[in-house]
């Protein structure tokens, strides 16, 4: 058997990671990282695939990111290590070249989602404070700054994304707080939250709400991202347990909430139209509450969505240096900092070509597109592992969930969800670029003697 990918290969020559990260840490490291992006700067262009019935989508992205939790839950209480859904897909199949395109597929999300989350920086959230900019040069900017604290250390990003998470709580909260007082006070328009903006209805419907579905589920990512800190976390069986599940459940229900408020007070073409969808709400919510300020939360939100998926790809490539799917070299460790330097080096680099060439839709969507096709293959891994038993007690779903998870992602990757062909492109070209990374790891393998296949 070939020593690329799988859970045999030898260790690297490189000192551990830290175990850093509490629970309580971790609950606020998974609801940081599912926070941001998705809500803030997504919400718009949902409504405008679906209509006034906003909160359906975000509700139906809840249940379906609820099923495949779970499976993840039971897979890194089994499996404690930083390499997540490749490692479960290597474990289960065997099959490096699958275990790869997994790993890549899952890294390239996180760096989608961090592009998207710079882009959503770059525009009408700061132009509230600064106008008209040049927004591919300041997202790049904002990635290079991220890069470099997330080379500082785990433990200054993870008390950074404390801090982030709670100032991103505190403006989703101000919208619900908008959305109470104008029930309270008769203002916004009811009738919006059930009209759908698809014609007719059977076929047409479907897609249209399986498409806002597959946007909307770009906010619920982020739970998969934690998985990768295994093993800088404390007691990880016991710790991922309850940090997903609560951060999911809180995510959840803000995020319907959130949308509900979103409809209720805006139209939906408003919506629609702007990169800071809820900086609409608080200026039509009738209640005072400066723009500024409620701009300048969105921009820590993002900020925050960004630093953890950039964490996160870059211990994922920690993680397969050490599993011999990438080269020994993407493992290598800062000294003093004991950070994956080589890993966030590379990972920097593709977020910034991500970044040039695509908008925030495109991005969030591509995100939800890879993540959706590697959520189907983690539900039916955790199936095929349940042969294998391991010797501490951990976690275990109720079967027919994985089951629904993996149809469910299958159906919302699948050409029914309607999205634009560009997310198909930029998928096939990021598969592509795996696709060329394998084979220049299989010679680098060949000539050092260490492919045994």
């Amino acid at each position: 058997m070939s020593t690329t990918g799988t859970p045999e290969a030898t260790p690297l020559n490189e000192p551990p990671l830290k175990r850093a990260i509490s629970s309580k840490l971790m609950i606020l490291f998974v609801i940081g990282d599912i926070l941001g992006t998705g809500i803030y700067a997504t919400t718009g262009k949902v409504a405008g695939k679906v209509g006034g019935a906003l909160w359906l989508p975000f509700a139906i992205g809840f249940i379906v990111a609820l099923l495949t939790a779970a499976s993840y839950v039971e897979l890194v209480g089994k499996y404690p290590k930083a390499a997540g859904a490749a490692l479960y897909t290597q474990k289960a199949f065997k099959v490096p070249f699958l275990t790869f395109i997994i790993a890549f597929m899952v890294m390239c999300s996180g760096l989608s989602s961090a592009s998207a989350a710079a882009r959503a920086f770059s525009g009408d959230y700061l132009e509230e404070f600064t106008g008209a900019i040049p927004s591919t040069l300041i997202a790049i900017v904002f990635i290079l700054a991220l890069a470099s604290l997330a080379l500082r250390g785990v433990s200054e990003s993870v008390k950074t994304n404390v801090v982030l998470t709670l100032v991103e709580l505190s403006g989703l909260l101000v919208i619900l707080a908008i959305g109470l007082w104008a029930v309270l006070t008769g203002g916004g328009e009811p009738s919006r939250l059930g009209d759908f903006e698809a014609e007719g209805t059977g076929f047409a419907l479907l897609t249209s709400v399986l498409g806002a579905t597959a946007l909307a589920f770009f906010a619920f990512v982020g739970f998969e991202d934690s998985v990768n800190m295994a093993e800088e976390t404390k007691d990880p069986a016991r710790t991922f347990r309850k940090a997903i599940f609560i951060g999911v459940a809180v995510t959840g229900t803000i995020y319907v909430l959130v949308a509900l408020v979103s409809s209720l007070l805006v139209e939906y073409t408003v919506l629609e139209k702007s990169s800071g969808p809820l900086l609409e709400v608080v200026k039509a919510g009738g209640v005072v509450f400066p723009p500024k300020l409620f701009a300048g939360i969105a921009l820590f939100a993002v900020t925050n969505s960004a630093l953890i998926n950039i964490m996160m790809a870059s211990r994922l490539c920690y993680g397969l240096a050490n599993e011999r799917v990438l080269p020994r070299a993407m493992g290598k460790v800062l000294p003093n900092r004991r950070t994956p330097v080589n890993g966030i080096i590379f990972v920097t680099l593709l977020a910034i070509g991500l970044v040039s060439t695509g908008e925030i839709e495109g991005l969030g969507d591509t995100t939800a597109f890879l993540l959706l096709c590697v959520f189907a293959v983690v539900n039916i891994a955790v199936l095929v592992l349940r042969k294998d038993r391991v010797d501490h007690p951990h976690f275990r779903t109720w079967t027919p969930l994985p089951v629904i998870g993996a149809i469910t992602a299958i159906i919302l990757a699948s050409p029914l969800a309607d999205r634009a062909a560009d997310v198909y492109i930029r998928a096939g070209v990021l598969l592509a670029l795996g696709v060329v990374l394998w084979a220049i790891n299989k010679v680098a393998l060949k000539v050092r003697g260490e492919d045994r296949t």
